[in-house]
């Protein structure tokens, strides 16, 4: 089930980066984005931040190495050793 889950939110995320444009047009611009990214891109690099950081969850989901990621992030805060 985790393999399906996580190729769903790749897929998802893939089509925010290949198709901001789209995603620009029928949702609009993001205003966090253009006042902090305006002269980067704006809303388009928000669109494709976004869709980078949906892909990046789905391979986590996908593989499932996210108890193993967190645990490794926040070991060191919980002395967490395995």
């Amino acid at each position: 089930m985790f393999i399906l889950t996580g190729l769903l939110i790749t897929v998802i995320g893939a089509f925010l980066v290949v198709k901001t444009e789209w995603f620009l047009n029928n949702f609009g611009r993001i205003a966090w984005f253009e006042d902090k990214l305006g002269s980067e891109g704006g809303s388009r690099l928000g669109y494709k931040l976004i869709g980078i950081l949906f892909l990046v969850v789905g391979i986590i989901v996908m593989t499932g190495s996210g108890q193993a990621l967190m645990a490794w992030l926040l070991g060191p805060l919980m002395k967490y050793n395995k």
